[in-house]
This record gives C-alpha cells, structure tokens and sequence, in this order.
C-alpha cells in the first residue's frame, strides 16, 4: 500500500501526460492523419487500460506473491544482476555528483542538444513512406504512340524474355490494351521469397533496367509495389507531376521542354511523359450539310468508322473446352492506310443507295496529348520535389501553366508543412496538461527539457543508417516525446515531494530523487529499448516500413538515457531558482502595495 501511494499520483502523470501527446493525432486530417489516427486510438487504449491496471490490479497481485525481502533468497543470476545495478548506481552517482558542482557546463550541454535537434530537422533528408520490398514488381511498357497492336504484341514479348531471363524471377503477366493506349502495355512481376534470392526489388529493377534499354523501340519503366499507395492511378513512375493549361498548343510547347530539363536533373531517374503528342492523329471534318442531303446523322458515321477501325466485339460462341470473339474490323493491312476512308460506304436511309464517305467526310492530320508528366525520385523525395519546384521556376513557364505534384508526391508536401505544427501542438498539449497537474508553469518545462535529447538521438540514428524523416520516423518520434517525458516525471515529482514532506534543500531533494527513481528510469527504459529492437532488426517481406520506427526509438532512447539523466537535475535547479527570484519579486510588489494604501488613505483623511 505505501508503494502503491507513493508512484499513483506519478503512474497518474505519466499517463495521462502520455495521453495528451495524441491529443493532436486525433485531429489531423488528410492521409496521414487517418494513419495517425488509428495509431493514436491504439495507443491511447492500452494506456488509460494499463494504469487502471496499475494502479489496481498490481498492487493487489504484489500483497499475494511477493515475499519478504529480509527472509528472502536469491539464485546467482539475480545476486549477479543485483550487482550490476549495483556498480552502475555507484558509477551515477559520482557523475550526478560532477555534473551539480558543474551547472553551468551541464546547463551548455542541454542548450546545445536544443540547438543540435532544430538544426537536425532542417538538414536531414524528408520522406514520405520508407521503400519497400513485398516481392511484387509493377511496371508500364512503353512504346512509339504510332505502333500498332501486332508490333507492340511481339514488342511487349521481347521485353519480357528479358525479364523472365532474370535470376530472381519467379513468374510474370503482361497485358495490352484495356484502359490504357495502345502503345503502353501493363506488367507484374513476382520475385521468388527474399531468403531464396540474392537482391532487393530495387536492385533487380536497377539490374534490368540497362538490359532493357537494349531493345529497340520500347522502353519498360518498373517499381517496387507497395502496401502503402496514394492516388489511385498507375503511371509509368511511383511519383507524378501534373501540368494543366486551358491552351492545348501552349501545353504542348512547354510541357517538352520541362521534360527535358527534368531529365537533366541528378536526383530523378527514369523521367517520362505519358503526354501522346507526338504520333499522327486523323482529324474527320463533317460536312453536315452534304451529310443531311442524304439523311446521315454523324452518329451513323461514327459507328461506321468505329465498325471498320474499332475492334468491336459483335457476339461471341462458347465450345466445350472455350469461347470465342467475334469482332469486326477491316482487314488489318488496310488499317494503316489513311486511302482506306475512301473505300467506306455508307447507305443513306433515303434512296437506299451506298454513298461513299468521302462525299461529306475529309480529313486532316495533327498532333493531340494528355496533360501529365511522371518522374520517379532517385534521392529523397523532398529533395527531389524541392529540383522539379526550381526547374520548373528557372524555365519561366507562362502564368497559364500550372504545375502540381500528385498522388504520393502529392500527400508529401502536405506532410511535410504539417510535421512541424504537429510536434509543436503536441508539446503544447503536454504542457498545459502538466501545468494543471503539477500547477505550475516552470515544471513543466523541467519535464519537457527531456526532449531533445530524445529528437537529437532519432535524427542521428535516421542519419546514421541513411533513413529519411519519413511519416514513420515521425511516429516514432512522437511516441518518443510520450516515453521519454516520463524520466523527467518521475524524478520531478519525487523531488517535489521530498522539498514538501522532508523538508529538503532543492539541490538535496534533486539528488537524492535521482538516485531512488534510478532504477525504475532504467527498467522503463529498457522495457521500451527491448520492445523497439524487433522493429529496428527484423527483416521479412515488409519489413522496410517498420525499421524507421524501431530506428527511431532506439536512437531517441539511449541518447535521451545517457543525457537526460544528468541535464535533468541540473535544468530543475536552475528552473526552481527562477521560480523563487519571480515569486520574491512577485511579493515584494505585493508588499508595496499594501504599504502604500494606508498611506494613501491617510491623506485622503
């Protein structure tokens, strides 16, 4: 029961200070704020259930089970543990020692860990989701837009002999067609497990892709598949640009000329435009009056040509072993031959007799696209939205070309521009939550100055290790401002306690709340260094989206460990000096006061 008094308040803290870390989670928007908000409904649950837990059950399960430590014996690895804790409480002490007859120093240190965080987050590279390697491979076949289907069957073939050659290859499909031009053909390759082979789908994309450079008249643009989309359309390359203009002639002019600069920038790969302007297009020209002197409506002309050049399916007759199409079209020699509009007929409702097209039909050539570009990113990604934004800046493009990311590309720069409000407002939240806990507004900055320690040891384990601060590195570093916030709880409470009741100086109380919550610090901290290890070393199908996490928390934790333990004592000293130089002055102004109304009342007299 005495233990149980004297950790509830600080088991109380602890959680609902962790609760209010999510407190802004809930209230995001956007794709990564759904992601956000599943995470922080998860966690906030099994925080309000493990304090009741706490603060119940495990007082009651320790009356039961455990046994008088005075009476109790041990086995060797408990004695060898006990002593490990031991020579390590002795080794804290002489350097909490060191560290409170040197403040100042210690105080520099703490300043320098803030600035060293701030600088940290400006420089290292920003992401959006970690690559990764489910074993799956999609890709887009590219190919002349003036191809015809025979040509692109027998090239969309050769390409993928080169692909089924490779050694990490277990099978394929390829189609033509459907949605999509006929000039582009869709591709999914499955790789055999990861154990079996002998590189990443990033590698076996990077080996194939100078292989199929080789092959003349197409080109084959792959990616990794991902769990994680956003944007439901497939495009050559995993991140997309957009250009829109309201002229289709100026849209034209300029949308090669910023493909072609793309190109030349490092840090993309694999630049393309899904833009068809460059193949010959048949432009018909109704004459509608010739037309309506033979009673033909434009629909009757358009299922024409759609009967001669369109493939339509007529009807289809099934067998006992499959079924057949049956589809209308020209013979196939004739359907490059633009003359071949001069060898329809078309019969006119009103004399019965056949009229050929070329009586009220003519045509022209020119040149029609679509409005998109598509690159895939090389470096980070926001190193490579901050090239395209420049390039796109320096070609001075007309006011009436409007540029924008889409899709992955897209939610990143949303991302990005909400990170920073979204780890200020979840400081916020704790601290006006810590505030009316512990009624105070210095204390609360006692707690937080455990923080960027924490930031510093994240970003340089991302660094370290060449991962971008990516959404999950931002999960775990806001998980980090809820776990490790706890070391500075547990010893400003104690520390406050003993000032109350033991009438201690600051500096004693201090010290000797360090070196009682020594133990629980390092059991805590170790719970949550062992539970990130999985995440940090675990490899498998997948596993790419989950190693930032556990990078990221083991990064924050050991740094935040080794320092907070030293800067913590150190900043609650200078904070409570502060508080008692502003409460003096607060009481002195006071004083005068009350001196001076008498006085002033006197003489009103």
């Amino acid at each position: 029961m005495k233990g149980a008094q004297e950790v509830g308040f600080t088991i109380m803290f602890i959680s609902l200070s962790l609760v209010a870390v999510f407190i802004p989670l809930l209230l995001m928007g956007g794709i990564v704020g759904r992601l956000f908000r599943e995470f922080a409904i998860t966690v906030t649950m099994t925080i309000l259930v493990s304090a009741f837990v706490a603060l119940t059950l495990s007082p009651m399960m320790c009356a039961l089970f455990l046994r008088d430590e005075k009476q109790a014996r041990h086995g060797r690895a408990y004695l060898a543990i006990e002593r490990v804790f031991d020579k390590m409480l002795a080794l804290y002490t002489r350097g909490l020692d060191f560290v409170l007859h040197h403040q100042r120093a210690t105080l520099t240190v703490f300043l320098g860990t803030v600035a060293a965080s701030a600088v940290l987050y400006v420089v290292i590279p920003k992401g959006f989701f970690p690559q990764q390697d489910t074993g799956v491979i999609v890709g887009l076949s590219d190919a002349p837009q003036d191809i015809s289907f025979a040509k692109m069957f027998q090239l969309q073939r050769r390409l993928m002999d080169i692909v089924a050659q490779d050694p990490d290859v277990a099978s394929w499909g390829a189609s033509l067609g459907g949605n999509r031009p006929i000039n582009n053909g869709f591709v999914m390759i499955g790789l055999k497990p990861r154990n079996e082979r002998t590189a990443s789908a990033d590698q076996i994309i990077n080996r194939l892709r100078p292989k199929l450079a080789q092959v003349q008249g197409g080109t084959m643009f792959l990616q990794a598949a991902q769990d994680l989309n956003v944007g439901g359309r497939l495009a050559r390359t995993q991140y997309q640009y957009t250009l829109q203009d309201t002229d289709l002639v100026e849209l034209n002019q300029w949308a090669p000329k910023l493909l072609a600069e793309l190109k030349k920038l490092p840090q993309l790969r694999d630049v393309a435009s899904d833009q068809q302007s460059d193949s010959t297009t048949l432009s018909l020209l109704i004459d509608r009056d010739q037309a309506e002197r033979f009673g033909i409506q434009p629909s009757v002309i358009d299922s024409t040509l759609y009967d001669a050049f369109g493939q339509r399916e007529v009807t289809q007759y099934f067998t006992q072993l499959n079924s057949y199409h049956v589809v209308l079209e020209v013979t196939p020699g004739l359907q490059a031959d633009p003359n071949t509009l001069n060898r329809l007929y078309i019969t006119s409702p009103l004399t019965g007799q056949q009229v050929p097209l070329s009586t009220f039909v003519h045509f022209d050539t020119q040149h029609v696209g679509y409005l998109s570009v598509n690159h895939q990113g090389q470096a980070a990604l926001g190193d490579a939205v901050a090239a395209i934004q420049k390039t796109s800046a320096n070609i001075h493009l007309p006011g009436t070309v409007t540029g924008s990311f889409q899709g992955t590309a897209q939610a990143f720069q949303s991302s990005l521009k909400s990170e920073p409000y979204l780890i200020v407002a979840a400081l916020v939240v704790v601290y006006i939550i810590l505030g009316m806990l512990y009624e105070s507004y210095i204390h609360p900055l006692t707690i937080l100055s455990t923080l960027p320690s924490a930031g510093v040891g994240a970003l340089l384990m991302l660094a370290a290790f060449h991962f971008d601060l990516s959404v999950i590195a931002l999960i775990g570093i806001i998980l980090l401002i809820g776990i490790v916030k706890k070391n500075g709880i547990m010893i400003v409470d104690f520390a406050l306690q003993a000032e109350r009741e033991q009438h201690l100086s600051r500096e004693q109380a201090i010290r000797q709340a360090c070196l009682l919550r020594f133990r629980p610090i390092m059991m805590t901290t170790m719970a949550a260094l062992l539970g990130a290890l999985p995440m940090m070393l675990g490899h498998g199908t997948g596993s790419e989206l989950r190693q930032p996490l556990g990078y990221t928390m083991v990064g924050g934790l050991v740094l935040s460990q080794a320092l907070t333990l030293f800067t913590t004592p150190v900043v609650y000293l200078y904070l409570d000096r502060l508080n008692a130089r502003l409460g003096r002055a607060a009481g002195a102004g006071e004083g005068k006061g009350e001196i001076a109304g008498p006085g002033n009342s006197a003489a009103a007299v």
